[in-house]
């Protein structure tokens, strides 16, 4: 799997090199800035993006707006964006085209290699992959909205960890249930938000993320 890396820091940069190397990833290009990313996303055609919002030599926002370029020129490139803080204003772009192959992690709380490689794999595989945080915070928007007020706490809960990307049999494990339970949630969230129910966990997913980030 072919892995472009932006990252300014070069010593989080080298950790990600090695890291995803030692998994057997082909990193094609390591760069340190905004252009050097447009560059190498145009030239190397990655299989996923690993990109931190800002970069050199803005320092703002450079990094996320050369990775949306790329989606539109190559609609569904998987891009997954690492970033210190939640700001949701990034993440609502990056979720803005509907489409999948898109992740958004904070830096300090990815915890271990397998962690972040399994983030990696799934973004690149054209799922999601999105920081409880993140979808935390999106709930907390949209808190006052009806719908969402008619669901269970389990619901919810339910609810982030599909937000996140998480499976059925991974929501199982995670809330000590059964998949069938997770399923019998899943149909409930969905008739009780008006979401076409779906079997297809990215699409499952999109359709939660849509929905948190509309309005």
């Amino acid at each position: 799997m072919r892995v472009v890396i932006a990252e300014d820091l070069f010593l989080l940069r080298d950790g990600l090199v090695r890291m995803l190397e030692a998994h057997g990833f082909e990193i094609v290009a390591a760069v340190d800035s905004g252009p050097g990313l447009a560059r190498a996303l145009a030239e190397s055609k990655p299989d996923v993006a690993v990109v931190d919002v800002r970069l050199p030599p803005s320092f703002t926002d450079e990094g996320l707006q050369c990775a949306l370029a790329a989606r539109r020129e190559t609609p569904g490139l998987p891009v997954l964006v690492l970033s210190q803080h939640v700001e949701q204003l990034y993440a609502r772009e990056l979720l803005a085209d509907g489409s999948g192959g898109i992740g958004y992690l904070l830096k300090d709380r990815v915890f271990d290699a397998d962690q972040f490689v399994d983030a990696v794999r799934r973004v690149a595989a054209g799922g999601t992959a999105m920081d409880p945080q993140v979808i935390s915070q999106l709930l907390t928007r949209r808190s006052r909205d009806e719908p969402l007020g008619q669901l269970t706490p389990r619901e919810r809960e339910v609810m982030e960890l599909v937000a996140q990307g998480r499976s059925n049999a991974a929501i199982a494990t995670r809330l000590l249930v059964t998949e069938r339970a997770v399923a019998k949630h899943t149909s409930n969230i969905f008739a009780k938000l008006a979401l076409p129910p779906s079997d297809d966990d990215n699409r499952r997913v999109l359709a939660v993320l849509a929905y948190l980030d509309r309005g």
